[in-house]
């Protein structure tokens, strides 16, 4: 199997984990955190929304510089509602099957650096930055919502295994 044909393959499976948390988001909570160090409930939410980019710039780009002095930085879109996320997700999802059913296995064997500040923080060849820095990262963030749903008394969706509120213990 090719790693292309791998990543694919684990694109489809995340994304639709992430269609469904993101179904669940409750409106009009766009603010809420579960502590003030807390990411509010709307940014993470766009943020797990927006992640399948990341495949994206990995792939099309050398690097990402997350402080730049100049250019563009990465910022999760402004979406409001369940709906906006899903829409969203999915037209981001499509951009990343793009990207991936572009690439060889041997360009994602080349580095792929991610700066702060001009200042190099890592350096690793592309299929390390997708496997680590994108999907086990959206992993992550796609769990943290999961938490947010539970206290705000939303459905939690079964991920990987049975939720309380499907297919529950």
């Amino acid at each position: 199997m090719k790693i292309t044909e791998l990543f694919q393959a684990q694109l489809e499976s995340e994304a639709a984990l992430s269609r469904r948390t993101l179904e669940r988001v409750p409106e009009g909570r766009t603010d809420w955190k579960p502590h003030e160090k807390s990411m509010p409930l709307g940014y993470l939410a766009a943020l797990v929304a927006s992640m399948p980019l990341w495949i994206v710039m990995t792939v099309n780009q050398d690097e990402y510089d997350l402080h730049a002095t100049t250019g563009a930085s990465f910022k999760p879109q402004d979406l409001r509602t369940a709906r906006e996320l899903v829409e969203a997700h999915d037209a981001n999802v499509e951009q990343a099957r793009a990207a991936l059913a572009g690439t060889t296995d041997e360009h994602l064997l080349l580095p792929w650096r991610f700066l702060i500040g001009g200042k190099v923080v890592n350096e690793l060849p592309r299929y390390e930055m997708l496997s680590n820095g994108v999907f086990s990262h959206l992993a992550h963030h796609r769990g943290q919502l999961t938490v947010y749903l539970r206290l705000n008394d939303a459905r939690v969706p079964a991920l990987y295994g049975p939720s309380a509120d499907e297919g529950g213990f």
